[in-house]
């Protein structure tokens, strides 16, 4: 076959494009609808299963977002948020969503997030290159992938609700992506949701009737769901403490996780964001977002793989269209009858967009290796990403979920895969079921990063 036969049956990679204004307004807001759909899954989700405002959780993922984004100097282009790596601390102070309780576990995870600020004043003060010799691209790399493997189950659960809808939503990212053009290329994720949530209507899988009850206008959050609320005649010291103790380890697990998304991120942009702006200004601006959202009755934020694989379809890498997907995230959260709405998006319509997500996230993973030419003629290198894979793989699908152990009688788990069953099984009702792969990795990880700083 000739070269121009060959360019002609095969589908080019879309150039990467850094300015998105020379697409247009209109289309660059189109492209913020659509990272802001990406992360509503996931988002959504932590809220459902623990009892926070839904409204809140999106109000303080744009804002969140937003402040990333100053601190980091407009240029990652990442998207904060709700992070399920805490939901373990939630369950353990408030366990079924008490809303007396709710404010001590954000308490607690307030306090987590000062780690960050720990950790972004050691990267200031020693650099990211000393610091980034602890996580070289073969450890990077197969957490990355990993963040994808682990949530198959999620994706494939959540699909098995409805299949046709599933396969409606792959079908129609994928045709979109590969033969689509113009716009229609550049916004498969957001048509998937449209055409696979309209189909799923037409089938009546979608219940509606929260939609009518809601209010058109309403306030994200009230003063009673926030820690400040605490602070009175009634504040109990002892709880208080006991979150803190409880939730505040879980911070280094979602550390660890945030150096790999940011990993990925600089991978698919091609940009070393590592070095410029910075993991001191990512970690920073992370760790704020997530002590804001938490004094507010928020869940705790993270970086979004889900648009990480956004942006690796599109190929739009400017941050500007993320901070349009926060502002209208913030706009939105004022409208009760929308937040209903997306409430209301079945998990089949989350299960097949996530399965071609999540994917997209292990081919990150891939690529970080491959172009960082990783050795695996070294045994070492061999090893540690043998290791690294199986644990994760093994911990995540496990009886067991989670490594563990006692001391003095408290139960110590340093891995962060603590929402297992919860999320592995698809979303009863109308809620969407959509994991944040970001924080499914494992402590483990880093027992292994120093053996291999030199190996690659």
């Amino acid at each position: 076959m000739s070269d121009t036969a060959r360019a002609t049956s095969e589908p080019e990679t879309p150039p990467a494009v850094y300015d998105a204004t020379t697409l247009g307004k209109s289309r660059m807001f189109v492209l913020g609808i659509q990272h802001m759909f990406a992360m509503f899954g996931a988002t959504i989700l932590v809220p459902v299963l623990t009892g926070l405002s839904v409204s809140d959780t999106l109000l303080f993922a744009g804002l969140g977002t937003l402040l990333f984004h100053i601190l980091a100097k407009g240029k990652v282009p990442a998207f904060l948020g709700s992070s399920f790596a805490f939901i373990a601390g939630y369950a353990a102070i408030a366990p079924n969503g008490e809303a007396e309780l709710l404010p001590y576990a954000c308490l607690g995870v307030a306090c987590a997030g000062l780690l960050y600020l720990v950790l972004s004043a050691l990267f200031r003060a020693f650099g990211p290159a000393r610091v980034m010799r602890f996580f070289p691209p073969v450890v990077t790399g197969p957490i990355v992938i990993c963040i994808g493997l682990i949530l198959a189950s999620s994706a494939i659960a959540n699909c098995s609700t409805n299949w046709i809808v599933a396969i409606i939503a792959i079908a129609t990212i994928v045709v979109c992506n590969i033969w689509g053009r113009g716009m229609v290329k550049i916004i498969p994720i957001l048509i998937g949701v449209v055409v696979s949530y309209a189909a799923a209507a037409a089938m009546g899988e979608v219940d509606f009737s929260g939609v009518a009850e809601a209010k058109w206008i309403g306030l994200p959050f009230s003063w009673d769901n926030t820690v400040f609320s605490l602070f009175g005649p009634g504040f109990d010291a002892g709880l208080a403490i006991t979150a803190i103790i409880t939730i505040m380890p879980l911070a280094f697990a979602t550390m660890i996780e945030h150096i790999g998304d940011i990993s990925a991120i600089s991978s698919t942009c091609e940009r070393n964001f590592i070095a410029n702006p910075g993991l001191h200004r990512t970690l920073l601006g992370d760790g704020l977002a997530t002590i804001l959202a938490s004094l507010f009755g928020a869940p705790a934020n993270t970086t979004y793989g889900e648009n990480t694989s956004v942006l690796a379809l599109t190929r739009v890498f400017d941050a500007r269209v993320v901070r349009i997907a926060a502002c209208c995230a913030i706009v939105l959260s004022f409208s009760p009858k929308f937040a209903a709405v997306i409430g209301a998006m079945p998990s089949c319509v989350i299960g097949g967009v996530s399965l071609v997500l999540y994917g997209m996230i292990s081919a990150v993973g891939v690529r970080n290796l491959v172009e960082n030419h990783v050795d695996f003629q070294k045994s070492r290198n061999v090893l540690v990403a043998a290791i690294v894979l199986v644990l994760s793989i093994g911990i995540a699908y496990s009886a067991a979920g989670a490594i563990t152990f006692e001391v003095s009688g408290i139960v110590i788990s340093p891995s962060s895969n603590i929402e297992g069953s919860k999320v592995a099984a698809p979303i009863s009702g109308n809620s969407s079921a959509a994991g944040s792969g970001s924080d499914r990795l494992t402590l483990s990880f880093s027992a292994f990063s120093s053996a291999a700083k030199d190996s690659y």
